[in-house]
């Protein structure tokens, strides 16, 4: 068999993955819950190989069904398995053409959104600022506690809604902290599930596709440091600088809207 090309492996492997959320509040032997089912098997031969050992790994996690086992924990164990066969991935297979870059895939399956996600702390006005600008430049913000939850967990919510091709992240001042036994030098930080999402996005969609605004003095995360992020200025000369990065991100930004 000819192997995969590692991106389109990860891009197949993850997209079940992701569905997960939503596999788990199925019953057991419907329609949607067999779906699923087959596209993870489809996608685990179409990776490994139908007669590969990963088809057999993945198929007998089901057999749990026997012993009474509920959908939610039968999914726990095939998320285990998903999980490791991604990890081999990673470890294992030669990356095509230098770094590896399984978000380029999951980017181009994405082409036609107009969704960014805006992540945020508790600055509720910047935020507000923000995603009334995208709209302005017929963009969708996608803002996660906006979103129905669906009796999801916030985690698996997430998962659900970052399926977008660009980021923005507000580094805004809302927590302080500063390195233990230094507690007199407080620094304004955004909060932590700020860095964790922009950590996130970076990882899964490059840093061409995120981009961060920062407003006031903010503590820069020292891994992002040297990489360009746009000032959130009273001059306003942020709005343009942030439709030109998502112009040469893809985009169809009209630059004539800024005027309105």
């Amino acid at each position: 068999m000819v192997q995969t090309k590692k991106c389109r492996a990860l891009e197949g492997l993850r997209k079940v993955l992701d569905e997960m959320a939503e596999v788990k509040q199925l019953q057991l032997h419907s329609p949607a819950f067999e779906r699923w089912r087959r596209d993870a098997r489809v996608a685990i031969s179409h990776t490994f190989g139908s007669e590969s050992s990963h088809v057999e790994d993945f198929e007998s996690q089901f057999l749990s069904y026997v012993n009474g086992a509920s959908v939610p924990e039968v999914c726990e164990s095939a998320k285990a398995i998903l999980e490791s066969m991604i990890d081999e991935i990673n470890k294992y297979w030669e990356d095509e053409g230098g770094a590896s870059r399984p978000s380029d895939s999951y980017r181009n399956e994405q082409t036609n959104t107009k969704e960014i996600f805006v992540v945020h702390g508790r600055d509720e006005g910047t935020k507000n600022t923000v995603a009334r600008f995208l709209e302005r430049l017929d963009l969708e913000p996608v803002i996660l506690d906006e979103q129905p939850s669906q009796g999801l967990a916030i985690i698996e919510k997430f998962e659900r809604h970052a399926r977008v091709n660009f980021a923005i992240v507000l580094l805004t001042p809302d927590d302080s902290g500063s390195l233990q036994g230094d507690e007199h030098n407080l620094n304004p930080r955004a909060r932590q599930n700020v860095i964790f999402e922009l950590g996130f996005f970076i990882g899964r969609l490059g840093r061409e596709r995120v981009r961060a605004l920062s407003k006031g003095e903010v503590e820069i995360p020292s891994d992002y440091s040297g990489v360009e992020y746009i000032p959130l200025e009273p001059s306003e000369d942020w709005k343009l600088k942030l439709a030109q990065v998502l112009k040469k991100a893809g985009y169809d930004i009209d630059l004539n809207r800024l005027m309105k």
